[in-house]
């Protein structure tokens, strides 16, 4: 990790989400079904469809065609095949980019801006964006589903990126495939910039602007985790974070990240490693503290030129509440941003 005081640069989003899936640091999810009187006689994929309705049928044929569906031990292929009372059927649920494969649920969406072209949304933090392993329904695909039925027609719903789950903040949904095309392109190519508010562990030293450097992959200890990697001899991609203090206490300190990259928990990484943990982030060394319940960290700022009119856009979240008191009992400033 290299630390360049008072570096500055032209901010951007990272990669596409195709980079940052959450199945990226999960297993396969294995599910054990016995089959009931209620099942006899039908269909395998009828059969499975009523075991695990949060699915479609056509991701579970999916499944079937790709050896991830046993019945009695052994694999099946065929959709057809006839299951009897007290057969056992496993099924390895593996995650997928096609929406079609997940079912619309209703819920509410905060959207901060709408047109025919694309949706800008504010994330709450607990709500998981793609669907995965431990959160196959109830996600904001699923939501957006629900809310504009021809969103299944456009890969993941029209989500080009992502923010974790106990994450707030603000997030950009495509609303064709052709806007979503030209929003992956510029968030390639650093043309849509995003900048996140932090409350972290342990007081502020040194310059008050920093540069975080230092490639990130998984952790070759905890498959869970990210880690800083040495490229010699792991697998990841080089990610850069501009830091900027805003304020300081005893207990830490309350930042300003704007990414070069995105690479999966860039942020959360990256000051883990530089000794500022976030507050609520257990996975990367930080603690509840200052009554947060998650990851002290909030997507504030998304700004980018209309992938079609090419109108110069911003939009700001406001703080959530709960980070708004942790900055309270800390004794820390808001300033407004």
């Amino acid at each position: 990790m290299r630390l360049c005081p008072g570096e500055r640069g032209v901010t951007g989003e990272g990669e596409v989400l195709a980079e940052e899936e959450p199945s990226a640091l999960s297993e396969a999810e294995i599910r054990t079904i016995d089959l009931g009187v209620a099942q006899h006689g039908e269909r395998l994929d009828r059969a499975l469809a009523g075991a695990v309705p949060e699915f479609s049928r056509s991701y579970l044929q999916q499944l079937l065609e790709q050896g991830a569906i046993s019945l009695n031990g052994r694999l099946f292929a065929k959709a057809s095949q006839k299951v009897k009372a007290g057969d056992r059927v496993v099924l390895e649920m593996r995650p997928t980019l096609e929406s079609q494969s997940f079912r619309p649920e209703a819920m509410d969406i905060d959207v901060v801006y709408e047109d025919p072209h694309l949706l800008v949304i504010h994330k709450p933090a607990g709500l998981v964006v793609h669907p995965a392993p431990g959160n196959w329904s109830g996600t904001l695909l699923n939501g957006l589903m629900a809310r504009d039925p021809q969103s299944a027609q456009v890969p993941r719903a029209g989500i080009v990126h992502r923010l974790d789950k106990d994450t707030s903040g603000l997030m950009v949904v495509a609303r064709s495939r052709q806007v979503m095309d030209v929003l992956v392109r510029m968030i390639a190519q650093r043309q849509v910039h995003r900048q996140y508010l932090a409350l972290a562990h342990r007081p502020w030293q040194g310059a008050a602007s920093i540069t975080l450097e230092g490639p990130i992959g998984r952790d070759p200890r905890n498959r869970l985790r990210m880690a800083v990697v040495d490229l010699a001899n792991h697998a990841g991609k080089l990610a850069r974070t501009d830091v900027e203090l805003l304020d300081r206490c005893e207990q830490g300190c309350w930042v300003r990240c704007t990414l070069h990259t995105g690479r999966t928990h860039q942020i959360r990484v990256h000051l883990a490693t530089a000794g500022h943990p976030l507050v609520g982030d257990v996975l990367y060394g930080g603690a509840m503290a200052a009554g947060m319940k998650r990851q002290a960290l909030h997507a504030f700022r998304l700004a980018f030129a209309h992938p079609v009119s090419g109108e110069d856009l911003e939009f700001l979240a406001p703080l959530p509440q709960d980070m708004r008191a942790a900055l309270g009992e800390w004794g820390l400033g808001y300033n407004g941003l």
